[in-house]
């Protein structure tokens, strides 16, 4: 009798992760200017002033799926690699579209209705060819709605754009979206808060800003020399001052002297 291997009992080897697929890593390639508008103070998300940031967009084709990936940065400002990050994915062999990142969706800034511009272009996009496609759903992370006022929101940009979003417990915790075919969705978005800026446009508003800056350092410098004139005028009024107070004084001296002698 033979002894049995030893490592016939050892447990079987752990696959391999899956490699990332080629599209992961793709950058913009095309770049567009967004003006965020100004909108009042909000009490959880606190001030929105006028802002400027670029939308960035790449696609792939192939026979299996497409992919429509658009991005937002911020001037001067780090953001993590998930944030401001929305995909479009179209799966061919099962004619659906996803919409959406794995990593989810975090936006910044929020409350300026980046969400649902974002999700109207990737709607848009699918509709062009695809509008017969089903919409894959998804579940809603409590992650993503930390407070009442976010959840509210996230719910209506949802629908508004013709998602259907259940709740799954009385607690509003688990939630679910979903909807039939691409075709049902929209893709307008509120354009008084997210304006798309033409090149022309955007050249236009640079120039009137140069002209602007140009027109206020002609006011600063004039300013600036009205200042010198009457520091010169100042300093040339306490000469006087000065030279008629050591004469008065003088006077003063001289009546008193005669007075006394």
């Amino acid at each position: 009798m033979t002894d049995a291997d030893p490592r016939s009992d050892d447990a079987a080897p752990a696959e391999a992760p899956a490699p990332p697929h080629p599209w992961a890593e793709l950058a913009p390639e095309h770049f567009r200017l967004l003006r965020l508008a100004p909108q009042p103070t909000d009490r959880s998300t606190g001030a929105r002033p006028l802002r400027f940031v670029q939308l960035g967009r790449v696609e792939r084709h192939a026979p299996e799926r497409s992919l429509l990936r658009l991005s937002v940065q911020l001037p001067g400002q780090a953001l993590r690699k998930e944030q401001n990050l929305f995909e479009v994915w179209a799966d061919h062999r099962n004619r659906e579209v996803r919409f959406g990142a794995d990593s989810g969706f975090a936006l910044e800034p929020i409350n300026r209705g980046l969400g649902r511009f974002l999700l109207a272009q990737g709607i848009a996009w699918a509709r062009q060819k695809w509008a017969h496609y089903k919409v894959e759903g998804g579940t809603l992370g409590v992650k993503d709605a930390p407070n009442e006022d976010i959840r509210l929101r996230r719910d209506h940009f949802l629908r508004a754009q013709g998602f259907d979003v259940e709740y799954e417990d009385s607690r509003l915790l688990k939630a679910r979206y979903g909807a039939g075919r691409v075709s049902e969705l929209y893709d307008d978005w509120n354009k008084d808060k997210v304006q798309l800026v033409p090149l022309l446009d955007a050249a236009a508003m640079l120039e009137q800003a140069d002209q602007n800056l140009a027109s206020q350092d002609n006011e600063i410098r004039k300013l600036q020399q009205r200042i010198e004139t009457f520091r010169r005028d100042d300093t040339s009024l306490r000469f006087i001052i000065a030279c008629l107070t050591v004469f008065a004084v003088f006077q003063a001296g001289l009546l008193i002297w005669m007075a006394t002698h």
